[in-house]
């Protein structure tokens, strides 16, 4: 059975927290004289990023090396892919980046390079997860493939007992599978008809996602069989271990802020009400980790700080560190859990039991 669209119906000590917390970070800004968007740090974080994607590439295609030497490259061009899409392509595609549209476009268009759509991404992401975090059947983040369970209200498989250990695997598919579900993905909005997208032409969606696929392949397979000595299976594993280790980094730190210990799941009422404030929700059923670690906040482009990115998806990430402060105090002022795991080893740790608890019945 399909749960209703949530509504969510705030009341009791909790019903202005979300009012309340956006005023005082929005007076941070105001008193501190400066704009919510990115400043000039992003400009040495997008060079970084887009240089270590494309840079081992460049040398794979023109220096003669070994195949070692290769796949240590393209293990780098998997942690580079990762990084331009949490640090470059996720704020411009909320936004979130500049208050010229057209830069948040260049910005979030990186996604291309991963051989991604935006638009289908936009939906299920900005969407689906950014407003019914955690919903069962409503946030596609918590609903894999049945070979995983992520939702404590979902089919319980005797197999499920053992995803704590074959999880990461499949987190490395993630990356490769998108290449193919974006058309599904396409086909799903077009499908629901919703009153939004009534002008959006799908057709020429479906053409220029078609080419963007093919150009990922002339960039990441074809190129090197043509440039380089090495032969058709070392070139299809090198791409296949390069997403590989993209999506094992992304798959990670994606599940590290909604399906660890304290993150609640809630589902509507048979109304589709959901009982708490929007924002107490967020943080309900998100969680933070490693606040204090700044080369960790650098590369996940401060997907570490959850529960401020959903709170304020405009806001840039370079900010979170800044504004967490003051959500966490505002929390603890209404009696709100503010989850947080202290480091990166904690979080995993707190994910793997988590995925445990899944894996038994209740």
């Amino acid at each position: 059975m399909v749960q209703p669209i949530p509504r969510y119906v705030g009341s009791g000590p909790t019903k202005n927290f979300g009012s309340t917390v956006r005023s005082k970070v929005n007076a941070y800004f105001k008193e501190a004289g400066i704009a919510p968007k990115a400043d000039g740090r992003l400009i040495f974080k997008v060079i970084a990023m887009l240089a270590l994607f494309l840079v081992p590439l460049a040398v794979i295609l023109t220096v003669p090396m070994s195949a070692w030497t290769a796949l240590l490259l393209v293990i780098l061009m998997g942690a580079g892919m990762a990084g331009v899409g949490m640090g470059v392509m996720h704020d411009g595609l909320h936004g979130a980046s500049s208050s010229k549209g057209w830069v948040n476009d260049l910005l979030g268009g990186t996604m291309y390079l991963l051989g991604s759509d935006a638009f289908t991404w936009k939906v299920q992401h900005n969407g689906a997860h950014h407003t019914h975090t955690n919903v069962d059947e409503v946030d596609q983040d918590i609903d894999p493939p049945d070979l995983l369970r992520f939702s404590e209200h979902a089919p319980l498989w005797r197999v499920h007992r053992f995803q704590f250990i074959y999880a990461f695997f499949f987190y490395g598919l993630l990356t490769i599978v998108k290449l193919g579900n974006d058309f599904f993905s396409l086909a799903k909005v077009k499908r629901r008809k919703e009153p939004q997208y009534k002008n959006y032409n799908f057709r020429l969606a479906f053409a220029a996602m078609v080419g963007v696929k093919l150009a990922h392949v002339l960039m990441f397979i074809v190129l090197p069989l043509w440039l380089t000595p090495f032969t058709w299976w070392q070139v299809l594993l090198g791409f296949v271990i390069m997403h590989f280790t993209t999506g094992v980094i992304l798959g990670t730190v994606f599940q590290l802020a909604h399906v660890v210990e304290g993150a609640h799941q809630p589902i509507p009422d048979e109304a589709g009400i959901i009982n708490t404030d929007w924002a107490v929700h967020e943080l309900l059923t998100t969680a933070n980790f490693a606040p204090h670690n700044k080369l960790i906040t650098w590369y996940t482009g401060g997907l570490n700080f959850q529960i401020e990115h959903h709170l304020f998806p405009y806001v840039s990430h370079l900010h979170y560190p800044a504004i967490a402060p003051i959500v966490q105090q505002v929390a603890a002022e209404f009696g709100v859990p503010y989850n947080v795991k202290s480091t990166t080893r904690s979080a995993v740790r707190s994910h793997v039991r988590r995925l445990q608890q899944l894996g038994r019945a209740a």
